[in-house]
C-alpha cells in the first residue's frame, strides 16, 4: 500500500523555512502522522502533483520560526544553527526539505555532531548546501570593494548565487563599526544598511535615487591609482587565466575596482 505524504510548501527564506519545520512538527503531532518521512518541505508548488499527496501552504510565523531556532541553539549548539542558517540562504530549490529532515534526525538523537553523519542523505544534502553558501561568503569578504559616496557613505554592490548578505554584513560591521556604509545585493535587490556606531539591518526593494550614488572625485582618483597599481605590478608572461579564474570567478570581476577599464 502506498504511503500517504504532506508537502508542505513555505517562503524562501530562513524565517520561512522554520516556519515550515514548526508547522511540519505541530502537523505530525496533530494528525498522528507515522513517520517525518511522510512529510516534505517544498519552496514552490511543482509542475506536476505526484499521486497520494497533499499540499498545504504554510504562512511565515516569525514567532513560530524563533521557536524553532530556539530550540536548535539549545539542544544542538549555534554551530549546528550556524551551519543550517548557511543552507537555508543557498540558491537550492531541495533546501527546505533538506534542512527540515536534517533538524528531525538530529533532535531525535540529540546529536550536535549532526552535521559529520554525511552517510545520512539528508545531513550530505545539507552539508553540501551550506558549504556552497560558505564558500561564497569567503569570496564576498575577499572581493567585495566599498567606494565613498558623496556624504561619505561606503557603497558596495555584488551579485552573488546564494543570498549571504546576513552573514556579509555583520562581517564588515564588525570591521567598520564607525563607518556609514551599505551594500546591495543586485541579484535579490537587498541593500544591508549600516548607520555608524549602531545596528545593521537589510531592506528590500528600497528605491534609491542613482545621484545619491555619486562618488567623491577622491575616490575615482583613488580608484584609478588602484587600478594603474594592478595593472603595473601584473608580470604578463606569467599570466594564468586558468589559474585565476579559479580563485576569483568571473561573475564577481564587474564589481571589483581593479577590473573595470581605466580612464587612459
Amino acid at each position: 500500500m502506498h504511503m500517504y505524504e504532506y508537502v508542505l510548501l513555505c517562503e524562501d527564506s530562513m524565517e520561512g523555512i522554520l516556519s515550515g519545520v514548526y508547522e511540519a512538527y505541530r502537523f505530525k503531532k496533530e494528525t498522528g502522522i507515522e513517520s517525518h518521512d511522510q512529510i516534505h518541505l517544498a519552496l514552490q508548488v511543482p509542475d506536476t502533483y505526484r499521486f497520494f499527496t497533499e499540499y498545504r501552504t504554510v504562512d511565515t510565523d516569525y514567532e513560530n520560526a524563533d521557536k524553532v531556532i530556539a530550540t536548535i541553539r539549545g539542544r544542538l549548539g549555534e554551530e549546528v544553527y550556524y551551519r543550517l542558517c548557511l543552507a537555508m540562504v543557498s540558491c537550492f530549490p531541495e533546501k527546505a526539505d533538506a534542512v527540515y529532515h536534517t533538524i528531525v534526525l538530529a533532535l531525535r538523537d540529540n546529536d550536535r555532531m549532526i552535521m559529520d553523519r554525511l552517510g545520512e542523505e539528508w545531513v550530505q544534502r545539507t552539508f553540501r548546501y551550506a558549504r556552497a553558501s560558505s564558500n561564497e561568503l569567503g569570496h564576498m569578504i575577499e572581493f567585495t570593494r566599498f567606494a565613498e559616496l558623496e556624504g561619505g557613505v561606503l557603497y558596495a554592490k555584488i551579485n552573488v548565487k546564494h543570498h549571504i548578505l546576513p552573514f556579509l554584513m555583520p562581517h564588515f560591521a564588525d570591521r567598520l563599526p564607525s563607518e556609514n556604509f551599505m551594500i546591495y545585493d543586485e541579484g535579490t535587490d537587498v541593500y544591508g544598511l549600516h548607520p555608524m556606531r549602531q545596528q545593521w539591518y537589510l531592506v528590500q526593494g528600497m528605491e534609491i535615487d542613482q545621484d545619491m550614488l555619486k562618488q567623491t572625485a577622491a575616490e575615482e582618483d583613488y580608484q584609478e591609482l588602484f587600478k594603474r597599481f594592478c595593472k603595473t605590478i601584473a608580470i604578463e608572461s606569467r599570466t594564468n587565466k586558468r589559474l585565476q579564474t579559479g580563485f576569483l570567478p568571473l561573475r564577481f570581476r564587474p564589481n571589483m575596482t581593479e577590473f573595470q577599464t581605466s580612464q587612459d
